[in-house]
Order: C-alpha cells, then sequence, then structure tokens
C-alpha cells in the first residue's frame, strides 16, 4: 500500500458539485492499494500513519501525531500512485490493485484510521474529484508498506 500524507489545515471533496468528505487541522491522504496488498498492509499502513508524528509540538517540534492533536483525515483513493515511469513518458498503472481489490482495501483503510478514533472523511471511490486543500508547512510524507 502507498500513501501521500499531506498535514493541511483544511480539505474537501466534492463529486457532482457536492462535498461528500472533509477535514480540518489534519490530514489529506491519498491512498493506493497495489497488487499483492492484504488487509495485513492496510492495518500496518493504517497504524503508521496515525502514529507518524508530523505536528507541532508547543516547541515547535513535529512531535505529535494527528491523534495527538486531535486531528481528522480526509482519505481519497489515488491508484495513480501506482505510475510507472522508468520508461518512456507514458505513466503505467499496472501495479495498482484491480478496482474490486482496490475497492475493498480502501474500505479497509478508511475503517482502520477510524477504529483509531481519528474522524475520518472519504471521497468516492472511482470517481472523477476536484480536491481542494490548503497544505500546512508545507508537510507532505511519502510513505509504502
Amino acid at each position: 500500500m502507498r500513501c501521500l500524507l499531506q498535514r493541511v489545515t483544511s480539505a474537501s471533496v466534492p463529486v457532482n458539485k457536492t462535498t461528500i468528505g472533509s477535514c480540518e487541522n489534519g490530514l489529506l491522504i491519498l491512498a493506493c492499494a497495489m497488487q499483492g496488498d492484504t488487509h495485513e498492509n492496510v492495518d500496518a499502513m493504517a497504524r503508521k500513519v496515525v502514529n507518524m508524528r508530523i505536528f507541532q509540538d508547543a516547541a515547535g517540534k513535529t512531535n505529535l501525531s494527528i491523534r495527538d492533536v486531535g486531528g481528522s483525515a480526509l482519505i481519497i483513493s489515488q491508484f495513480t500512485l501506482a505510475a510507472d515511469t522508468t520508461r518512456g513518458n507514458r505513466p503505467g498503472f499496472s501495479a495498482a490493485a484491480g478496482p474490486e481489490l482496490g475497492a475493498e482495501l480502501y474500505t479497509a483503510f478508511c475503517d482502520a484510521i477510524a477504529a483509531y478514533g481519528v474522524t475520518t472523511g472519504t471521497g468516492q471511490f472511482g470517481a472523477n474529484m476536484q480536491v481542494s486543500l490548503v497544505n500546512d508547512g508545507p508537510m507532505t510524507i511519502w510513505l509504502e508498506k
């Protein structure tokens, strides 16, 4: 599983001009299930995300997790994180999990983050989405499990 974390002051995602998910003072998480991923990968990634210390403490050090600061998350399915750009100029996406498994693992990942007590908004798997965010820092972290 691959994730791109962006620390945000706000983020939202509309589908057909209706906002279906949002967060404030937390993380925008772009998530991609890869071929061969299992629920164990999902659980490990969720644990890593909620414990990642990328929020500032009172001294300005990045020592706090999303749970420590009471932040929320917006999780968007993003199969393009599987892009293979090693050949030519057109990325290939064959390393991404297929749609059925991808949807299953995306839902499991969202549920796993929420199970840690993080208020979680979501996008719509497979939908054309226009995600808006205000990146805080900016702080952007790439994770792979």
